[in-house]
């Protein structure tokens, strides 16, 4: 009887596997930074997770922002339910953006997902990975960044009426985080060994309107300079409406504040602006940039574009064609128009055709090519501060100040005649430039 219980003691604890959670990130910075707070949580809770490795339990945070980042998102559910079939896997839960904006659809289209869960779900999506939620975890997360940058995300939502984006959606409201939380996260991250913060949200001017009845990015950014350890702090997707100009101050009276700013502008034609809601004019759009450039000489602009809006003629483009080429933006993306069901734009007729509006997005950065190349001409001979992201190849591989990380430039050192530590800053002289890329020495 003894041996009876003993061997089905052995056989029951062999059968109890421990859960292994895999969580995988598609889609933008914010949902990089969702998906970090969601293994933070786990890992509080004793959870075995990984980012994007093996697991028997798998989360997938999903984007549903634009079709070629929704095509993505089902086929990785579509990969891993076959997995499931197959045994690979034993759950999938689907979380984010495309899950929130869609789940109706994802539940009747694709059944045996475990569960679906939007983006403000994340103490439910806890509980059905066998956690709880715990609110006294500020600013613990498992970052899956290189371990010298990571994203701040100071706010949630966004209030902007733009037609042909559907972030309102998926994100609700704009909602800021308070200072003192954020300055708790940073000194958490500092001492994790971040030195750059990347501060990210649908809006940053937006931020502190809810709470503080104000714009409050410049004395949020006070607060974050005092933070030991924080060497650089990077400003993303600020709205050019409504600009609050006593950043720039900050920027120019603190050296932790990087002299750059990503401010999508999206287009320049009047009347595409007025269908957009863009609440801005190119006067006023030509305007805010000179006076960023005579506040910040030093500043590096980053802007990305839409082409092929609903009833973009030929002369819209043109006009946004030759904006490009005067204003010589040190950094430009160019996106073709897509057309997003619940938005307001989606009440248009999307009437440029596909080849068309790859021809006009390839034009723009063909410009756009010619520009940077000619911007980084001028810095051979120059010395820069150089974070060292990584090693690739024969080739150490970091940024300056004015470059953000997947997006920007990069800079290159022979590491067949030096030795750098990833994650350090280094002295580095540009010897050479191409369009995009700069390669440089160690001196000093």
């Amino acid at each position: 009887m003894y041996l009876c219980k003993l061997i089905y003691r052995t056989m029951r604890t062999k059968t109890l596997k421990k859960n292994r959670i895999n969580v995988i990130t598609l889609g933008c910075s914010k949902n990089v930074y969702d998906s970090e707070v969601l293994m933070g949580q786990l890992k509080a809770s004793g959870k075995d997770v990984v980012h994007e490795e093996e697991g028997n339990v798998v989360v997938i945070n999903t984007c549903g922002f634009i079709n070629n980042a929704k095509e993505e998102s089902v086929n990785t559910i579509l990969e891993y339910m076959q997995k499931k079939e197959d045994g690979e896997v034993d759950k999938v839960f689907v979380t984010g953006c495309l899950s929130e904006r869609y789940k109706p659809d994802l539940q009747k289209e694709i059944p045996n997902v475990d569960q679906y869960f939007g983006t403000t779900e994340l103490p439910a999506l806890l509980k059905a990975l066998g956690a709880d939620y715990k609110h006294e975890l500020i600013g613990e997360r498992l970052t899956t960044t290189p371990k010298n940058y990571a994203y701040l995300k100071i706010a949630e939502g966004c209030d902007r009426p733009c037609s042909f984006c559907a972030i309102p959606l998926m994100r609700g409201k704009h909602k800021s985080t308070p200072i003192e939380n954020l300055v708790i996260e940073a000194e958490k991250l500092a001492a994790n060994g971040v030195k750059e913060l990347i501060l990210i949200a649908q809006d940053l001017t937006y931020y502190g309107l809810d709470i503080y009845k104000k714009r409050n990015l410049a004395e949020l950014l006070e607060n974050l300079v005092k933070v030991d350890g924080i060497e650089w702090i990077r400003l993303h997707y600020a709205f050019p409406t409504g600009f609050p100009m006593d950043v720039l101050d900050v920027m120019n009276r603190e050296p932790k504040i990087c002299n750059y700013l990503d401010i999508p502008l999206q287009h320049i034609s009047d009347s595409i602006l007025k269908s957009m809601r863009r609440g801005t004019t190119k006067a006023k759009t030509t305007k805010l940039l000179k006076a960023f450039r005579a506040e910040v000489p030093e500043m590096t602009i980053r802007t990305t574009l839409i082409v092929g809006y609903p009833g973009e003629t030929q002369e819209d483009y043109e006009t946004l064609r030759e904006w490009v080429r005067e204003m010589r933006f040190e950094r430009l993306g160019c996106f073709t128009y897509s057309h997003e069901e619940n938005t307001h734009a989606f009440n248009l007729e999307d009437d440029v055709p596909a080849d068309v509006k790859m021809q006009r997005a390839n034009e723009i950065m063909e410009i756009q090519s010619q520009i940077s190349w000619e911007l980084n001409q001028a810095k051979i001979g120059q010395v820069f501060k150089v974070v060292i992201d990584r090693k690739e190849g024969n080739y150490f591989v970091g940024r300056t100040e004015y470059d953000s990380p997947d997006v920007d430039n990069e800079v290159r050192i022979d590491a067949t005649e030096t030795y750098l530590k990833t994650g350090e800053f280094a002295t580095i002289k540009v010897i050479e430039a191409e369009d995009f890329d700069l390669y440089g020495e160690v001196v000093g």
